[in-house]
């Protein structure tokens, strides 16, 4: 069974307390998401694997540490998930960044794709899958099952806030699957919402209705 980090860092809390308000607007929204992502990027990326190389200081030679595991691929779903990739960026700028975009048929309600574009090696990256908001938690087992479809092996799923609905859901489709959270949040609501959640991600991000 995929194991779920909640992140209780109090930097991470702290922001996310902002995140939730609904006085904060578009432009620091965003900037806060992209803070909290960098900083929970620093857990997600805790057990990467490292080799000792011998290095030159000014004063002497040493050996140290460089990173000799899998490279990152960040996987934003659409279109929230692009809120959290610039974070991710700060701390791994190496990575390589896909898309994945999906919609579910509204007479058939299984998901379609309408954009997936993903790094050639993708069977050979560690993958991080970004959305801010786990709810039902249907699109981004979605996302993931279209992953491994692709050839995706090592996939974690990060998200700000989640409902322990979507969890379950993840657990039970994709129990490889770890889950790095900021929050647990009560559950959802009977528009689907979490709740207390913090609103509609996408929409506080780019600031639409």
């Amino acid at each position: 069974m995929g194991k779920l980090y909640v992140l209780d860092h109090p930097l991470i809390q702290h922001k996310l307390t902002f995140i939730r308000d609904e006085n904060t607007g578009t432009k620091q929204f965003r900037e806060l998401v992209n803070e909290v992502a960098l900083l929970m990027g620093f857990e997600i990326t805790r057990n990467m694997q490292t080799k000792e190389i011998d290095v030159k200081t000014p004063i002497t030679t040493c050996k140290a540490k460089v990173l000799s595991g899998k490279k990152i691929g960040l996987i934003p779903i659409l279109r929230a998930g692009l809120g959290m990739v610039d974070g991710m960026l700060q701390l791994v700028p190496a990575a390589k960044v896909g898309h994945v975009g999906l919609y579910r048929d509204p007479k058939t309600f299984q998901p379609v794709e309408y954009y997936v574009k993903l790094p050639t090696d993708i069977s050979e990256r560690e993958l991080i899958v970004l959305d801010p908001m786990l709810a039902t938690g249907g699109s981004a087992s979605d996302a993931i099952t279209s992953l491994k479809k692709h050839g995706g092996k090592s996939i974690n799923l990060m998200c700000l806030v989640a409902a322990p609905e979507g969890v379950e859901l993840i657990q039970k489709n994709h129990p490889d699957v770890d889950i790095y959270i900021g929050a647990l949040d009560e559950g959802l609501n009977e528009k689907g919402y979490i709740v207390p959640g913090l609103g509609d991600a996408g929409d506080r991000l780019f600031g639409t209705k």
